[in-house]
Parts: structure tokens; C-alpha cells; sequence
């Protein structure tokens, strides 16, 4: 059992020591990527953290990680936001395919993932949403054939977050077309680099192009990087999606950026627009709704805190659609309850009359209507919230 006061000091000096200047506050978080070239503070806090087996704390030795418990793990990130150290490392890698190699993979692809995925050696996009399977994952089309000892991949997913940055994919693909279609379909590990794999961008309406279409044609991928046996991957790809589903609901223990979200800035925010009297924001409809906004946040941060606290797995089970959900629907609520205060401030898309603030959170408010699609549509997490969470007859 580990002395937690102990422990504390021992972190808090520890980072103090390690962790640069330029890897605190805002700014770019490694994803693993070999197609970014990193700052040199934050690759010095990249390798530190990694030595240290901090960018994936909960994880064993020997995979890279330092076997911290629930409670160290927790005393760990209230000190880096102590010093608002920036995360390490973040991603698909320490978050969704990482945790799922850890608890279904076999000890050979352990042995050979694992250790880089810890150190950020390689980014990942996950390949699951296809045209005309999206919410309907289970018609995917995706061919995989076994050709010797690799699987000949031909195809297409949408969706594919970072795809233009990553080095590697996991992939859903039909391995046993002829078999119901929850069923033969595998996740397979695919090297991005090889010229049969091709990324497309997809432009949002915020300006950014996060989202990608990724194309397959006789793509290789080993027989032996299928993870969690060959045509079991509708179980295996659930189970990953629960690791999704928690990273987003910011309670996924895999990586160091995990924990609670942030105190609320929020009242300063407003207050720069609409101002104040006698201490209270001036507008009173804004007042109310920011007293809500207030108080469903603190709930969130305190549920975020009690579901890592009460964690028995790695991650947690159908509970992480709930809290994803409603972390999801408090950012939204947030961005709309700041553009009402900025008024024409907050429809600017550039030019001088508009702070870069200004341009930034109009795009944030954009961007993040996608908050309630990315990692599970709203529908799908409602839906699993009421059979899986309440119970309740279809």
C-alpha cells in the first residue's frame, strides 16, 4: 500500500525538478506522431515522463508503465494541475488501443506494442465508421482477406480522426463475410506508411479538418496483430469503445491526462462582457444560467472524481456513455452561454475588430457541436444509458 503523503511529496519535487517551463499552461499535447516535430521542452517532459513510466502510470513495469493504484494515480494528477504541467502524452495510443492490447491481446503483441505505445513512439487513428456504417458499425464492408501470413485490407472509413498525423490504424474489418454480420468482423493493427493506405481530409464548418476519409487498397496487415482473436472483434471493438467513452468523460486511468475537468472560468469570462454590480454579473438571465452552468459543473467534476475512485478495471463499464454524455452537453452549454454574453463579439471569424480570443472561442463553439457525435453519437450513449445503466425494456 502505498504512503500517500509520502507519495505526494515525492511527486510534487519530482515535477518541479522535470517538468520545463514550456511543457505548462496551453499548448500542443504529443499525440506520438513521427510527422510532428516536437518543441524541445516538451519532448525533454515527453521522455522524463515516460522514463519515469508516468504517461501511462496505471500500467504494469514492464510495459512501460509504474503500477501506480487508483489513489496514487490520483494524488499524480492533482499535482501536474498544481503546476499546470501540460500532459506528457495523450491519443488513441495511451488511451483506446493501448488499454485494450493490455487486456485482451496475447503476451507477444503486449510485448511488441506496448513499450512504444508508452513512450509516444507512433500516433494512431481508429478506423470504425464507414459510409453507411456509422452508428450501424456492425455493416461495415471492409474486406479483409488472409492471404499467407498478412490480411489483404480493401476499403474505406470515415471519420478517421488525426489520420493525416498517424503512423498506425486499428481497423474493424470483415474477416468471414459469410458469417451474420455482428459476427466475422476483426480488429487488426495496419502500418499506416505503406502507399496502399491513403488519407483524405474532410473540412468542417469551424475551419479545421480534424476528421479524414482513409482508403484501403490492398493495404498488409500481419495475421498476427489481430487483437483479441480472429473474428471476435465486435466484443473486442465494444470493449475499446468503453476506453474511448471514458477518455472523453475524462476518466480513463490509462494515461496522465486522465482526471477531472478543470475549475470553471467561466464568471470571469462573462463578467468581461456584460460587467458587473455590487459583485454580480450584470445581466440577471445570464446570472441564472450561469448559476446552473456553475452547478452542473462542480456535479460533473465530483461524478468524473467518484468513478475513477470507484474504478475496479482499468476502465469502466457501460456507466463511462453517462458521464461522457453529460461532460459533452456541459462544454456545449458553456460555449452558448459565453458566445449570448460576447453578442457580435462572438460571431467574429477575423479582422481586427475581433480579438484572437474572440475568433478562437467562436471556432471552439463551432467545433465542439461535435462533441455530441464524436466517441458515440448522444442517441447511441441514450440508448446505452437505458439498457445498460437503468435497465430498462426495449
Amino acid at each position: 500500500m502505498t504512503n500517500l503523503t509520502t507519495f505526494r511529496n515525492d511527486t510534487r519535487l519530482w515535477l518541479e525538478t522535470h517538468c520545463p517551463e514550456g511543457a505548462r499552461g496551453d499548448g500542443y499535447v504529443p499525440l506520438g506522431s513521427s510527422k510532428v516535430e516536437l518543441e524541445a521542452d516538451t519532448l525533454t517532459w515527453l521522455n522524463n515522463m515516460a522514463e519515469r513510466g508516468w504517461t501511462v502510470p496505471t500500467w504494469p513495469k514492464e510495459y512501460g508503465g509504474a503500477e501506480l493504484e487508483l489513489d496514487a494515480y490520483n494524488v499524480l494528477i492533482e499535482e501536474l494541475k498544481r503546476i499546470n504541467a501540460r500532459p506528457p502524452l495523450t491519443g488513441r495510443g495511451v488511451n483506446y488501443i493501448g488499454p485494450t492490447i493490455l487486456e485482451l491481446g496475447s503476451d507477444d503483441q503486449k510485448a511488441r506494442w506496448l513499450p512504444g505505445i508508452s513512450r509516444g513512439e507512433g500516433a494512431w487513428a481508429m478506423g470504425y465508421s464507414e459510409p453507411g456504417a456509422g452508428s450501424d458499425l456492425a455493416s461495415l464492408s471492409l474486406k479483409a482477406e488472409l492471404v499467407g501470413d498478412n490480411y489483404v485490407l480493401n476499403g474505406r472509413k470515415t471519420w478517421t480522426s488525426d489520420a493525416m498525423l498517424c503512423d498506425y490504424i486499428f481497423v474493424l474489418a470483415r474477416t468471414s463475410p459469410d458469417k451474420p454480420k455482428h459476427q466475422g468482423i476483426s480488429l487488426i493493427l495496419v502500418d499506416m506508411s505503406q502507399p496502399e493506405v491513403a488519407v483524405r481530409p474532410i473540412q468542417l464548418i469551424s475551419g479545421a479538418s480534424p476528421f479524414n476519409e482513409t482508403l484501403f487498397e490492398e493495404a498488409l496487415a500481419p495475421a498476427v496483430d489481430v487483437i483479441g482473436g480472429v473474428d471476435n472483434g465486435w466484443t473486442v471493438g465494444k470493449r475499446l469503445l468503453q476506453f474511448e467513452r471514458s477518455t472523453h468523460a475524462g476518466i480513463n486511468v490509462s494515461g496522465s491526462q486522465g482526471g477531472m475537468t478543470a475549475e470553471s472560468t467561466m464568471p470571469d469570462r462573462l463578467r468581461h462582457y456584460v460587467g458587473s454590480t455590487a459583485g454580480k454579473l450584470a445581466d440577471s438571465e445570464l446570472r441564472t444560467k450561469l448559476t446552473r452552468f456553475e452547478m452542473n459543473g462542480h456535479a460533473q467534476r465530483l461524478t468524473q472524481k467518484r468513478a475513477i475512485q470507484e474504478l475496479e478495471a482499468r476502465a469502466p463499464g457501460f456507466t463511462s456513455s453517462a458521464v461522457k454524455l453529460t461532460n459533452a452537453l456541459q462544454k456545449q452549454e458553456g460555449d452558448e452561454l459565453l458566445i449570448a454574453a460576447m453578442g457580435t463579439q462572438g460571431v467574429g471569424w477575423g479582422g481586427e475588430q475581433f480579438a484572437a480570443d474572440e475568433t478562437r472561442t467562436t471556432k471552439d463553439w463551432l467545433y465542439q457541436k461535435s462533441l455530441t457525435i464524436a466517441g458515440g453519437t448522444k442517441e447511441v450513449q441514450l440508448n446505452i444509458i437505458a439498457k445498460r445503466v437503468l435497465g430498462l425494456p426495449d
